[in-house]
């Protein structure tokens, strides 16, 4: 189809289109199309903005096609460091971004009439892009701009040239660099000017992080700079800075080499002639420590004497808390745990930094500030010693709080709502503990293929109490609590479900631990947790007992149960909030229950229930399981339009001991895995995938022990508030006992041929406060498929085969994951 046509169509039709139950219709035509049409539709519109890019370029001028990096052969091996994603940055002029190779945006812009302003010429070209015009002289900067950076990578013989290729209107720029061979540093000399800092820079050359024989890079010099200010700074040399250390490179030696000097400077000042003089830095100790936990700023400055009148001063430990009389948020004893700086101790940078952070996480306080005032020289001070007193203005929040939250719930896909009323006090008995009470009344629609249910209701309350530290028989060491910020969490619970099929309560209590292990990594240890699970069997529909019964394993499933064990977990993510970098998310959980009961039971020889041949507790049977998980996700920024977000899920659950009924041994239904839905395999219903191949006609609503999913989505931003994705979706659940009942359903090293494959196109509209989605999935393998193949495009009737039972359009909330 010529690109002209293909224009056209687009620039008349898609602003009609819409999504409609799980159907598009054209407004004009009442053409009804189907999801393969929609992936056809979607190739319409890449192509079109593909088409006749340079339609706005002007005459004489060229549109940028690309900008290429051509490394030529290096005389050895390059650094890591030298790649051409950190080249990339120091070229001036970067092409139109392309989704899936098409330049979308910049067709979005020529979809548009140029001469009109008009909807909806203005507002295409306000979400699209204007082409990019090459500029000569831009290339010829950054070819200058590629070997500086080279240079100051160490490769100071650099060659970077610059080559245009022109086609059809379009420019190429290719970059080409030689890198020649690397400076190495043969030699390095310390020039440490002042006397009072001479031997703890000496000492410390042994954690020097330039060393001889490396490849001389001005990244790693500057690095060594901030190390070293650290370092001096932390030992009492307050006005110490960066400004204070400078490295002069001697690159006249043979061979590639350079000698670097290390200089580590006097103070410099001004004397009152305005002249400039020299003397050695000086050693400041800690005077006086002040905290104001209740500063007002409005106050300080608009009414400043009366203000400070009206303090009180407590004095504990050594340090003054100087507030309103009577008001302390929190009380003296607990906020000195989190002060880092200390009255009689050198001034440290990283006990300072350390005090701002771990006040400003108590979560207590709208603003932190600490501050130092040179108070002069200590009288009969041999050392000659600075003395600084430390001023710590903490400016509180409200300490109480009610909140109405009002919610959309997408609980595998099913959409619903709740109503939230919380309570929140954020130091309960003035000691930085953290209150929340909620009421939670929630409704969910749940689809008619589960068995006819329509909806689903939640009654219930939750509390919570954090405490800023370890509640423990011993007392932790100061270290681990300045270092990991120790947290003891108190919860508990009680929901009542009533669903169409039964109707159920949950009760549960949980003592657990929280602490950091660095700027990355998180753990949370809950040594108690406690869930009471009441479903009375006369609350069970009739209809929805009668599909269950069909398979033991599900019937075990729906019954009381008492849960008392323990869970760990683990999480990594070094995702930086004010930087867009590539990123990983990493959760383990390990899981146990039941044993320490059971072990009990069994050494007093207690006797089973005759019922169901199982050790009950509290009336109810307990369950006996280990547990394991991994969550883990990449996500890779392409460009500032798309990313691709990879993520790895593995799962499995091993029910034994006294979770054996009636032969049958199987996890308690609150800890089983599902699959399909909103955040899983997105072409197939929630809860109706598997287990392994296991052909389901019934019961839609299927659990296993072992769960296993791979996901691969590609995200770009379309325009305004809309983003795309296309995805790919593997996976399945698995018993790990055989089920008789639900024959194909154990996992076995078989497992791959129990593997469905889905695909699909995604919507997302981001309104800032919360993120819709609307995915569109379709079935690429089924393991319920008996015959020659489970790919449902090699199967021979593949008109019939895509009808609506192989897509589903699932809506979510938040991106899948």
């Amino acid at each position: 189809m010529h690109c002209s046509v293909i224009e056209n169509i687009v620039y008349n039709d898609i602003f009609a289109i819409i999504i409609a139950s799980g159907k598009l219709t054209h407004q004009r035509t009442n053409i009804k199309i189907t999801v393969p049409k929609l992936f056809i539709l979607l190739i319409i519109i890449l192509t079109a903005a593909s088409c006749n890019p340079t339609k706005y370029v002007p005459s004489g001028q060229l549109l940028l096609n690309k900008n290429e990096l051509v490394f030529k052969e290096a005389d050895e091996k390059l650094p890591t460091t030298l790649t051409k994603a950190a080249i990339k940055p120091y070229i001036k002029q970067q092409p139109n971004k392309r989704i899936f190779g098409a330049r979308f945006h910049l067709g979005l812009y020529n979809l548009s009439n140029i001469k009109k302003e008009k909807w909806p010429n203005g507002w295409l070209r306000k979400i699209g892009e204007e082409p990019v015009i090459f500029d000569p002289v831009a290339a010829t900067r950054s070819t200058e701009q590629i070997r500086r950076y080279l240079t100051s990578k160490g490769f100071f013989n650099a060659s970077v040239t610059d080559t245009v290729e022109t086609k059809k209107n379009e420019a190429s720029v290719y970059y080409k660099i030689t890198p020649g061979k690397p400076y190495t540093i043969a030699d390095i000399r310390y020039d440490i000017q002042d006397s009072m800092l001479y031997g703890l820079v000496t000492i410390d050359t042994i954690n020097c992080t330039i060393e001889r024989g490396m490849i001389y890079d001005v990244d790693l010099l500057q690095n060594e700079r901030k190390r070293l200010e650290q370092f001096i700074r932390d030992i009492g040399f307050y006005a110490f800075s960066t400004e204070d250390i400078y490295f002069r490179v001697d690159s006249a030696l043979m061979n590639h080499q350079v000698n670097v000097d290390y200089v580590v400077s006097r103070k410099s000042s001004l004397d009152n002639q305005g002249r400039l003089e020299y003397s050695n830095h000086r050693m400041y100790r800690i005077r006086d420590v002040y905290v104001f936990p209740e500063f007002d700023p409005k106050q300080a400055l608009t009414n400043s004497e009366q203000y400070k009148l009206s303090f009180d001063t407590t004095y504990y430990k050594g340090i003054y808390y100087v507030s309103p009389p009577g008001r302390y948020l929190i009380k003296p004893e607990v906020l000195s745990q989190f002060l880092y700086v200390s009255p009689g101790a050198l001034f440290s940078l990283t006990n300072t930094e350390q005090t701002q952070s771990r006040l400003a996480d108590m979560k207590n306080h709208r603003l932190v500030n600490v501050s130092y005032i040179d108070v002069g020289v200590g009288l009969g001070n041999r050392n000659n010693e600075g003395l600084l007193d430390c001023i710590i203005q903490l400016t509180p929040m409200e300490r109480q709080s009610f909140t109405v939250e009002l919610e959309g719930t997408s609980t595998g896909g099913n959409i619903g709502g709740a109503l939230n009323l919380i309570y929140e006090n954020k130091s309960l008995f003035h000691g930085a503990e953290l209150f929340n009470l909620k009421l939670k009344g929630a409704y969910e629609r749940l689809p008619k293929e589960l068995i006819g249910l329509k909806d689903t209701k939640e009654f219930g309350a939750e509390v919570s109490l954090k405490l800023p530290k370890f509640l423990v028989p011993y007392n932790p060491k100061g270290s681990f609590i300045r270092n990991h910020d120790p947290k003891t969490v108190f919860q508990g619970g009680f929901n009542y479900q009533q669903v169409p099929a039964y109707t159920r309560t949950i009760a549960n209590v949980t003592l657990g631990y929280s602490w950091n292990g660095n700027r990355h990594t998180s753990h949370n240890f809950n040594p108690l947790s406690f869930s009471f699970v009441k479903l009375p069997p006369e609350s069970i529909d009739p209809v929805f007992q009668e599909l269950i019964d069909k398979s033991p394993y599900l019937a075990y499933s729906y019954r009381n149960v008492l849960i008392l064990g323990g869970n760990y977990n683990f999480v990594y993510n070094n995702q930086l909030v004010q930087k867009s970098k590539d990123y990983w998310n990493i959760r383990l959980a390990f899981d146990a229950a039941g044993n320490l009961l059971n072990g009990i039971y069994k050494l007093a020889k207690a006797s089973k229930d005759n019922k169901d041949l199982t050790y009950h507790f509290l009336g109810q049977p307990f369950a006996q399981f280990l547990k394991g998980e991994i969550d883990a996700s990449y996500h890779y920024r392409i460009n500032d339009a798309s990313s691709v977000v990879y993520r790895f899920f593995a799962g499995a659950g091993i029910p034994y001991g006294n979770s054996n009924a009636d032969s049958i041994r199987a996890m308690p239904f609150e800890e089983q895995y599902y699959n399909a839905g909103a955040n899983d395999i997105r072409a197939w219903l929630v809860r109706s995938l598997g287990p392994g191949s296991f052909r389901n006609l019934v019961f839609g609503n299927q659990t296993a022990d072992i769960k296993l999913i791979a996901n691969v989505e590609y995200r770009f931003k379309l325009f305004w508030i809309l983003e795309g994705a296309v995805f790919l979706d593997a996976g399945n659940i698995w018993t790990f006992w055989p089920d008789v009942s639900r024959p194909g359903s154990q996992f076995s090293y078989k497992f791959l041929n129990d593997i469905a494959v889905g695909t699909g196109l995604g919507f997302r509209f981001d309104v800032k406060f919360v993120l819709l989605r609307v995915d569109i999935g379709l079935k690429l393998r089924d393991p319920e498929i008996t015959g020659s193949t489970k790919w449902v495009p090699l199967i021979a009737d593949y008109k019939k085969t895509y009808n609506k039972n192989f897509y589903q359009f699932v809506i979510g909330i938040g991106y899948p994951f």
